[in-house]
């Protein structure tokens, strides 16, 4: 199917369904990731493209356009979207938020589903700690991976071969870059593979290196970085990285990370995003529940920081702050 050809596809498969629960005038409208439209003072949003990060942008569409109540469709991903919206006040501006699941043609009301519990890596993996940290990376454990990072940009990861069973530190940036660093560079010791790439990464991750491909990427685990380097740049003591509420799709994707600060001898959920993401306030409510803190800030680049977003925090249960960095205090920029 042709780019051109779905976006309308999709309205008229949105139009079809909203047609099923009632009579109302439907008013189309332009939404990237899917479909969406007004029926009288609802909106009806699909989401098409990553619909586990679509709720954001719906609620956005939604709030511009001063709907009452929302109704968010998907035909995956629904328990994910389900949850997140229980964050928000059915009092709220918004009113209240509807998530169904698409089955045929039928729309079935969506369950919450509880978060993915974390674990750890298997202990031959955690035995490549030592070679990490002496490669000069810094270790990081997400969801059971083990890897290593340079101001946020993995650099190795610890695999176990599906058909030899050997386990082993791969170098690179990615798994195709692993692989080719493999197939170039095996014969070589792996602290000693690892200290190069570190050394050739590193100068490009700095907040005052020039743009350049390697700091175009992983920009919200740069900023995580140089909070843990630098905590007093949100006036806390301390900040450690820990998992995110889900298991990043892809090194190259551009996701939020997660930590733990220590502000005013308190402790406080932190989100590190990265260019506009119009989903980082749902994001945020499950990052806090995934660590038990309730208090949470949202830390991003000046430049991403839009309305919208402290107008989707109005609408929480439970309040997250937003806080805009100056630029030149931030994680590399593009």
């Amino acid at each position: 199917m042709s780019s051109a050809r779905r976006p309308q596809l999709l309205a008229l498969k949105l139009a079809a369904l909203v047609r099923e629960h009632g009579d109302a005038t439907l008013v189309k409208g332009e939404f990237g990731p899917g479909a969406a439209l007004m029926a009288g003072d609802d909106a009806w949003v699909l989401l098409d493209a990553d619909p586990a990060r679509g709720l954001g942008p719906a609620l956005a569409w939604s709030t511009r356009r001063q709907a009452r109540r929302v109704h968010v469709l998907a035909e995956s991903a629904t328990g994910i979207l389900a949850r997140r919206a229980e964050c928000f006040a059915p009092t709220s501006t918004l009113g209240p938020i509807a998530v169904g699941h698409i089955d045929g043609r039928a729309v079935l009301p969506a369950i919450a589903e509880p978060l993915a519990e974390s674990c750890d890596p298997p202990p031959e993996h955690l035995a490549l700690l030592p070679v990490i940290v002496d490669g000069g990376a810094t270790p990081i454990v997400e969801h059971g991976v083990l890897t290593g990072e340079v101001a946020g940009l993995e650099v190795c990861r610890a695999t176990t071969d599906l058909v030899d069973g050997v386990t082993r530190l791969e170098v690179g940036i990615g798994a195709h870059d692993r692989e080719a660093f493999q197939l170039l560079h095996g014969d070589r010791p792996t602290r000693e593979a690892l200290a190069d790439v570190v050394a050739a990464v590193a100068p490009y991750r700095r907040p005052d290196s020039p743009p350049h491909p390697l700091n175009r990427i992983a920009r919200a685990r740069a900023l995580r970085a140089q909070l843990i380097d630098a905590p007093e740049i949100i006036g806390a003591t301390g900040v450690r990285a820990v998992p995110p509420p889900a298991r990043r799709p892809n090194v190259r994707d551009e996701w939020p990370c997660v930590a733990i600060a220590d502000i005013d001898g308190r402790l406080v959920t932190v989100v590190c995003s990265s260019g506009v993401d119009l989903d980082v306030v749902p994001f945020a409510c499950d990052a806090r529940a995934a660590t038990g803190v309730a208090e949470c800030l949202v830390v991003m680049r000046g430049r991403d920081a839009l309305p919208i977003q402290h107008e989707l925090v109005a609408a929480l249960l439970d309040p997250v702050r937003i806080v805009a960095l100056a630029d030149r205090a931030t994680a590399p920029s593009s």
